[in-house]
């Protein structure tokens, strides 16, 4: 087909191989296998130019278009491998939505204002077998190993108090003075009243804390921390606002507890949108 609507749009099969790139042995034998193949004459030749038979150019028309059409797809495709559009559609943490995946949102709305935005925050773990979500968020750590992963950052994590907890822990010197104070636990997590501490290359502690009030969603651990009903482990993310404006302070701040990793969890797929790497790409700049 492409053959012969180069012959007719150039005139003669000579234009149509230098159009084409090929030999005019090549295009003059395509066009009459063609004309074999349904046993009708497409064009008269002549010394000069080729002329169209009636079939021929009714044939023309149709193949004009349809290369026509074939181009079009084939430039939207390649736009749509190449330019973020479409509905992104996203999970992540409650907490770690709201503090941090919610602003980075917002950047690429007005970067890419063509694209919209479904985000589902929540702290149980989304499935993406379903095939309605491009992209998950997760802190902490993944246990799947067989998961389609890219670790985009990382967070540190913070025992912490409300500030009318301080004359009480002012005789806490290691984390094992800790066993006796109430926890705020958070039951999204697999083991939320054990905590390995650590203390420069060669010291480490483990404590098993009594667990007075438990929670299964960030933000009510990181709330009743903030009224004062015992101390809490909680993300940097959400408690940095509060320890640097002395609404909460930290509890040990000479040891530390292990660092979680922020992971982007995607559903098995060969090719993955440009709009998820876009997002993804921009997520990990606003977390380095």
């Amino acid at each position: 087909m492409a053959y012969f609507v180069a012959v007719v749009e150039a005139g003669t099969f000579t234009a149509a191989a230098e159009r084409l790139g090929i030999t005019k042995a090549v295009v003059s034998q395509q066009v009459a296998r063609l004309e074999r193949q349904f046993r009708t004459t497409l064009l008269i030749r002549s010394t000069r130019r080729v002329h169209v038979t009636e079939a021929g150019e009714a044939f023309y028309l149709r193949c004009a278009q349809i290369l026509k059409d074939a181009d079009a797809a084939f430039g939207a495709l390649s736009d749509a491998a190449s330019e973020p559009s479409g509905v992104l559609r996203l999970t992540a943490p409650f907490d770690y939505g709201v503090s941090v995946v919610v602003p980075a949102i917002a950047a690429f709305s007005e970067a890419y204002p063509q694209c919209k935005v479904e985000a589902h925050f929540s702290d149980q773990t989304l499935d993406l077998a379903s095939g309605d979500l491009d992209v998950a968020i997760r802190a902490g750590w993944l246990t799947a190993q067989h998961l389609q992963a890219r670790r985009i950052g990382g967070f540190g994590q913070r025992m912490v108090a409300a500030p009318q907890w301080r004359s009480r822990l002012r005789h806490v010197a290691a984390p094992a003075d800790l066993a006796a104070l109430p926890l705020v636990a958070n039951l999204a997590l697999r083991d939320p009243t054990s905590w390995t501490f650590s203390r420069d290359a060669s010291q480490r502690q483990s404590v098993v804390l009594r667990a007075a009030l438990s929670f299964n969603v960030t933000l009510a651990v990181h709330a009743a921390t903030l009224q004062g009903a015992g101390l809490s482990v909680l993300p940097d993310y959400v408690v940095a606002q509060d320890l640097s404006e002395g609404r909460l302070i930290e509890v040990l701040p000479q040891w530390h507890l292990p660092r979680g990793d922020i992971h982007a969890v995607f559903p098995s797929a060969r090719y993955r949108p440009p709009k998820v790497r876009a997002f993804i790409d921009l997520l990990a700049q606003r977390l380095d």
